[in-house]
């Protein structure tokens, strides 16, 4: 089964969270991870919104967890820390 990994993010530091992003895309490539949406057009329905969503499809949710834990991803989220406020989950979906 696949995992879908869904972030929801207001981005506080513009500068910052590029290098985060310039990082992040590889890292997530590089554990199989595909984006499906970035950013983009989103009606809020529940919940606090956050302007920018983002949607990536891994093989396994093992794999997007791994992703997360990576040494590569980690490096990446040290330059969003501080320059965005997100949540993010990964969801198992049947392929």
């Amino acid at each position: 089964m696949a995992g879908l990994w869904i972030a929801h993010v207001t981005v506080t530091d513009d500068e910052a969270y590029g290098k985060y992003a310039k990082l992040a895309g590889p890292a997530i490539a590089a554990h199989g991870g595909e984006f499906l949406a970035r950013g983009g057009r989103f009606v809020q329905l529940e919940g606090k919104e956050r302007p920018r969503n983002v949607v990536a499809r891994f093989p396994s949710l093992e794999k997007a967890v791994e992703c997360y834990n990576s040494d590569a991803y980690q490096e990446a989220l040290n330059h969003a820390r501080g320059a965005s406020e997100r949540e993010l989950l990964v969801v198992e979906i049947p392929d």
